[in-house]
């Protein structure tokens, strides 16, 4: 096939509904119900036909149909039921399979790039996963052992971060030059995937005004502003470090494209604020492409059919954006 060819076609996405008791299933019939979705790429829907029509009777949309863009894989456990809004056994091991099932399809060159509807960590739990998140069951499961961690998306503002789940009294004592040298080549190395060669990228302090020159502590001193040069030094620049309370109003300004912070919610709080319903969340670092909304599975709007699809459409454009990279490689 020639390279014109390659370029030329959409790109192909696993997409799963996530989480079958939460509102990922309307989500999903609310992205493949829009004209301008099969117009952007060939899809290929790893769904379960319950789940799927309980939320087509609440969001009083028509069920998908198999097309020449959409192709239908009804993933059904025998006996298994999907009770709305609640964490259980059952829909975890359904999400666990659905994604199982996805990241092969894209491993073995099926899909370009997977998307998978909000899911439930409780109920992927009780579902068999034994990681601390699905960031480290996907690296587990893609036998990756590299660098990964979450990013999150808002607009054209990209957040990764030095650590992430674990307590906050811990954090300072896992921060090193070389996880944050690690974190800001991670995220430069995700805008790259996504078509961005040159992001500026701003690295966030540790203490209250960035330390005070070390009287609030020593974090940016002795730690992150090593990593900065770690990095610059392996070709991915930044600049920092910014006291964490004024360094989103530079990205807000426009002056940067991504923020590497040094704790969950030191981005998290802020990415939120600003755009809840629309951001997005990347599996970074990850061999192959795979993004989701940021928010959750949203179980106390279950069956209303008020769900806001706005994340779930902009999670499907930037994994046929990445996928389109990743195809062209």
């Amino acid at each position: 096939m020639s390279t014109a060819a390659i370029s030329s076609r959409k790109p192909r996405i696993a997409l799963t509904i996530g989480d079958p008791a939460g509102i990922g299933p309307e989500l999903v019939l609310r992205l493949l119900a829009d004209p301008a979705t099969g117009a952007r790429a060939d899809i290929i829907l790893i769904g379960n036909t319950p789940a799927l029509e309980r939320a087509a009777k609440v969001a009083d949309l028509p069920l998908p149909q198999a097309s020449d863009w959409l192709q239908i894989v009804d993933w059904a456990q025998q006996g298994a039921q999907y009770e709305a809004s609640v964490a259980a056994e059952a829909n975890g091991k359904f999400i666990l399979e659905s994604l199982t099932l996805g990241a092969r399809m894209v491993t073995e060159g099926r899909a370009d790039a997977l998307c998978f509807a909000p899911l439930n960590k409780g109920a992927m739990r009780l579902g068999g996963m034994h990681e601390e998140d699905e960031m480290r069951w996907f690296a587990k499961l893609l036998d990756y052992s590299g660098l990964c961690g979450e990013l999150n998306i808002l607009d054209d503002l990209w957040t990764g971060r030095v650590t992430s789940h674990m307590p906050l009294k811990d954090v300072s004592a896992h921060l090193t030059p070389q996880g944050v040298a690690a974190a800001i080549r991670m995220l430069t190395e995700s805008f790259r995937a996504a078509g961005n060669p040159h992001p500026r990228i701003g690295v966030c302090g540790f203490n209250p005004h960035n330390g005070d020159n070390g009287n609030y502590g020593r974090e940016e001193i002795d730690v992150i502003e090593p990593g900065i040069k770690l990095a610059a030094d392996g070709g991915c620049p930044s600049e920092g470090p910014f006291p964490a309370d004024t360094i989103f109003l530079r990205a807000k300004a426009g002056k940067l494209d991504g923020i590497v912070t040094m704790y969950h919610d030191q981005g998290q709080i802020a990415t939120k604020l600003l755009g809840f319903d629309v951001g997005v969340t990347v599996e970074g670092g990850l061999p192959i492409p795979i993004t989701t909304p940021a928010h959750g599975t949203a179980y106390d709007i279950v069956d209303q059919g008020i769900a806001k699809p706005t994340a779930m459409a902009n999670a499907f454009e930037l994994a046929c954006r990445m996928g389109e990279n990743r195809s062209r490689r």
